[in-house]
């Protein structure tokens, strides 16, 4: 069964062009020209990726994003202009998995697709495989990658997937610091480019979501010009 891709953008050309290109690749696609649309159709047929402009009538991407992440980690990538580095920023900070600047190469855009995707796909396989062996205990923290679950003192935060892959990265080896670059790797795949400052958004993204199950946490630690690290005590 293809993968579905919810395309939202005010740019008919963008629709049009991207629609047709996602679909050669294989992918089912389904466009909306505003967030309003978009978020009405979301709701009653859910992808399993969404694509999304941030400059839009009605509805902008950052409103329709957080609207859809009051109900759902569905992997979402925005489409920003070069002047949209607030809300980009913004975006990341609300828990977007990634952002691709216009104009952009539309090949680079269905590497970042299949990128989110492998990622899917290894989780869906290890479920279907029936394995803990995607279980991981630090401490407070419980991964359980075959059911995309992170507890914290048996509290369930709700990750992305990038932010999941980045904790499970960071908490694999504790005390053990990791570079932004590794980092990078760890969640996007190799030759995936992103800048620095996207990890630096999900980390402080990862934060803010585990303080609001617990006012204390303060496991992931910033080493600055060097990288983060997670420590599974904190004195």
């Amino acid at each position: 069964m293809a993968y579905s891709i919810a395309l939202v953008d005010d740019d008919r050309n963008i629709l049009t062009s991207v629609s047709m290109v996602l679909e050669t690749e294989g992918f089912s696609v389904k466009t909306y020209r505003d967030g309003a649309e978009a978020l009405r159709g979301m709701t009653a047929e859910p992808p399993d990726l969404a694509v999304l402009d941030i400059k839009m009538p009605r509805m902008d991407g950052i409103e329709l994003l957080q609207r859809l992440r009051e109900k759902s980690a569905l992997p979402v990538i925005f489409l920003t202009s070069k002047d949209d580095e607030v809300d980009e920023l913004l975006g990341l900070r609300m828990g977007a998995d990634d952002y691709i600047k216009k104009p952009f190469s539309q090949r680079l855009l269905i590497e970042r697709v299949r990128a989110i995707f492998r990622r899917l796909e290894a989780q869906k396989n290890q479920e279907a495989g029936g394995t803990s062996a995607g279980s991981l205990k630090r401490g407070e923290l419980l991964l359980d990658t075959a059911q995309h679950m992170c507890l914290w003192k048996d509290k369930p935060v709700n990750l992305t997937v990038t932010e999941f892959l980045l904790i499970q990265a960071l908490a694999a080896r504790p005390g053990h610091v990791k570079s932004r670059d590794q980092l990078i790797d760890a969640a996007y795949g190799e030759n995936i480019y992103v800048d620095d400052r996207t990890i630096d958004s999900h980390i402080k993204r990862l934060r803010k979501k585990f303080r609001e199950v617990d006012d204390d946490f303060s496991n992931i630690e910033t080493l600055y010009g060097v990288g983060y690290k997670y420590n599974e005590t904190v004195a």
